[in-house]
């Protein structure tokens, strides 16, 4: 079957070069298949790439390449003095996508905005329900609590009210889940009682027009001739899912694709030396961990879980599976985050340590555990079966036999956000570039319900800080409360934090424009071939 598919989505791209010869065409060999295209439903990289990055926008948005904001689909906006009210100003004129399946009648407006937020937010909205097991990135961090009104004040502005002040508000709706959608699609949609189409087929106001997708094998693209900001150089984008890098890398030197994604650190010297390519690399907003799932004996005990993190030996996963292109981690995020606490080094691997506190938790003999990996790489791990046999080597030392469990990536993120796993090895990508956006999410106790706390660890004082900080606008009062909590992390360890890696994109030297980005995401609005 997946040599099928891979033959079939093969003929596809043929066919699509063939029919489309003269038109400016952009291949991309990516890691992973979309899990679908209304982001606000998932949370993978590779599905933020083919949706919110490539169709949709947001009010604001990252210039890309950097944590920078900038105007999206609003040109301006107000916040009042209480810090508890943000006025929006869209622009005028903005188009959506005319599809085979929707034409629109009017440009964007208020409404659009205000169905994208609330449809997330309240459990009475007819679209509430469209979310199973729920609003992923909504449900984390907390907005239903956070948002008390979005208002439609005119057609082209918006009020967003809130029940309290939150410094990394305008950040939040720069993400990829607060994409703002057609209402006006929707109630074509609801009307025809086929809710599902938005996430299968898609309309944004994005750089890119949705066509195709064939399920594990291609996503086609045209260029959207009405974009706001101007029609971009491509006419065509097009996705190939490889999983396998080498295979991707490979694709990339035939000619086949001009964009190979998360290239293994070994092969990049090769790359280099290689004059019809060239390396794309930048550091990371990204950390590399081991969940384990504190509801699960004797991952209930947090001696136990420091067990783990000591008996764990970071340089050699550097080096083994990064080839150097990685540092060993111990804070939940990377130094090149505001707030880090460089004051705490990675802790380094002691094993006779580790045993007195297995035997203290009374599993001296040790115990078994099944660590959940992914199938294939991606960016932020170029090979999760190597990393978990060095995890499954140093935990052996102590008694704790490993059993590696390999599922498709979409599987792996639905079942631990279901909590089925004892451990799960992971990374967390900053979609923000606040150090909220990896503490809310991963830490606390509402993100247990959200799904994204695959740990399920959860501590009152934690959330306190959390809150705090997010209502303080002062940066050095919020960098110290978030240097507390992660103390409160690393002493509680729900994570074994492996290591920050580096992140690296192949392409031909055709290829200009493209960034690497620090959120681990891929946007191809400025890309050109020459």
């Amino acid at each position: 079957m997946s040599r099928r598919i891979a033959r079939c989505g093969m003929a596809l791209l043929a066919l699509a070069a063939s029919l489309h010869a003269g038109a400016k065409t952009l291949t991309v060999c990516t890691e992973a298949n979309p899990d679908g295209f209304d982001y606000a439903l998932f949370h993978a990289n590779s599905t933020a790439d083919a949706s919110s990055e490539a169709l949709y926008n947001r009010l604001v948005e990252f210039e890309p390449g950097t944590t920078r904001l900038v105007p999206g689909l609003a040109e301006r906006w107000e916040i009042s003095p209480d810090g508890r009210s943000y006025t929006f100003h869209l622009r005028a004129g903005v188009a959506f996508h005319t599809t085979p399946w929707f034409k629109p009648t009017r440009p964007l407006a208020a409404q659009d905005v205000v169905f994208s937020v609330m449809r997330q937010l309240d459990p009475r909205h007819p679209w509430h329900g469209q979310a199973r097991p729920g609003w992923y990135y909504a449900s984390a961090m907390q907005l239903a609590r956070l948002v008390q009104r979005v208002v439609a004040v005119d057609e082209r502005t918006v009020r967003i009210e809130l029940s309290r002040p939150e410094a990394p508000l305008l950040a939040n709706l720069a993400m990829g889940f607060l994409s703002v959608l057609s209402a006006e699609y929707a109630q074509q949609l609801e009307a025809a009682g086929r809710l599902e189409d938005m996430n299968l087929k898609p309309v944004g106001t994005g750089p890119f027009v949705f066509r195709s997708h064939v399920k594990d094998a291609v996503v086609r693209y045209d260029a959207h001739p009405g974009y706001f900001r101007g029609r971009v150089a491509l006419d065509k984008l097009i996705f190939s899912i490889s999983p396998d890098p080498a295979a991707r890398l490979q694709r990339l030197k035939a000619g086949e694709c001009d964009v190979a994604l998360y290239p293994v650190p070994q092969s990049w010297d090769d790359i280099r030396r290689d004059a019809r390519l060239q390396l794309l690399t930048g550091p990371g907003l990204v950390t590399t961990f081991v969940a384990l799932n504190v509801t699960r004996k004797p991952l209930d005990d947090r001696r136990v879980r420091q067990a783990l993190v000591l008996a764990t030996d970071r340089p050699a996963v550097a080096r083994a599976v990064y080839a150097g292109a990685a540092t060993p981690a111990g804070n939940p995020y990377p130094p090149s985050q505001w707030s880090y606490d460089e004051r705490v080094a990675p802790p380094g691997q002691d094993l006779a340590k580790a045993r007195e506190l297995l035997k203290a938790a009374g599993v001296a003999e040790g115990f078994t555990l099944k660590l959940w990996i992914r199938s294939g790489a991606g960016a932020t791990n170029p090979n999760p079966r190597a990393t978990a046999e060095l995890l499954q080597a140093d935990w052996a030392r102590i008694g704790v036999k490993v059993e590696v469990v390999t599922l498709e990536f979409g599987e792996l993120l639905k079942r631990t956000r279901a909590g089925e796993h004892d451990a799960t090895l992971l990374a967390w990508a900053s979609d923000n570039g606040d150090p909220d956006n990896f503490l809310t999410p991963n830490f606390s106790c509402a993100a247990v319900t959200g799904g994204s706390n695959v740990s399920r660890w959860c501590r009152p004082e934690v959330d306190a800080l959390l809150a705090e900080a997010r209502q303080v606008a002062d940066l050095a009062r919020r960098d110290s409360l978030y240097r507390r909590a992660q103390a409160l992390v690393r002493d509680d360890a729900p994570w074994v934090p492996l290591v920050y890696p580096t992140t690296a994109i192949a392409t031909s030297r055709r290829v200009v424009g493209l960034a690497v980005s620090p959120f681990g995401l891929n946007n191809y609005a400025k890309v050109d071939l020459r």
